[in-house]
């Protein structure tokens, strides 16, 4: 039996989870059900960083905003998206890992670059977008979550370095229109949403047309955009 092995140090194993933390936010689905790797990922960090606490405080915070229901963030998307949108949870958790100072964004905006963008965003989701037209716009995202195969859905997720000012969400969806058979309907994902802000869900979604006549019927029809 081998009993001289090094463990790693405390640094080490936060290094590495961060890490984790970071792939697992962007490969939805890899890492098994979302909810708790993100779970395991980040409570491991608050336990290294001796503040357990801060977990709990955030599920309060959440609940406090409408983000949190009885089966977590997913059923909160439930009620506003098509069942096979699947990334729109991870980017929550991704505002989350930003505020704490694991996030490792792939582009950073600058200042100019993320006040246009905030002040465009809302006008030019009035109208039917899709993912060619969101980088066109504004440049490749901080986060992307999920791959690159225009087959599947995914968000476009943009920061500045400024924690004050909120991650600007884009959210496409690339599923099966009513009527036809199973697959993806369109050559690349379609905007349904974009999402801003730090207060209630619903108040934090602007929906395009594609978005408005996507969304399920039944709760919160009447308090988003």
């Amino acid at each position: 039996m081998i009993t001289d092995r090094t463990l790693a140090t405390s640094e080490d194993m936060h290094g590495h989870l961060v890490d984790e933390l970071n792939l697992a936010l962007r490969r939805v689905g890899m890492y098994g059900d979302l909810g708790m790797s993100m779970w395991f990922l980040i409570n491991h960090l608050l336990i290294l960083e001796r503040r357990p606490e801060v977990w709990k405080e955030q599920e309060d915070r959440w609940e406090r905003q409408w983000v949190w229901s009885s089966t977590g963030i997913r059923g909160v998307f439930a009620r506003y998206f098509p069942v096979d949108h699947k990334h729109g949870e991870s980017s929550v958790y991704a505002e989350f890992v930003r505020r704490e100072g694991w996030l490792k964004p792939d582009r950073v905006l600058n200042a100019e670059a993320y006040s246009v963008l905030r002040d465009e965003v809302g006008r030019w989701a009035e109208y039917d977008r899709s993912w060619a037209d969101v980088t066109a716009a504004f440049g490749p995202p901080s986060i992307q979550i999920g791959g690159n195969n225009p087959r599947y859905g995914k968000s476009l997720c943009y920061v500045t370095d400024d924690l004050a000012q909120p991650m600007v969400t884009f959210h496409m969806w690339n599923g099966t229109d009513p009527g036809l058979q199973d697959g993806p309907s369109h050559e690349e994902p379609l905007l349904l949403a974009v999402r801003c802000g730090d207060g209630d869900f619903a108040d934090s979604l602007t929906f395009t047309p594609q978005g408005q006549s996507r969304r399920p019927e039944g709760d919160g029809w009447e308090q988003c955009r």
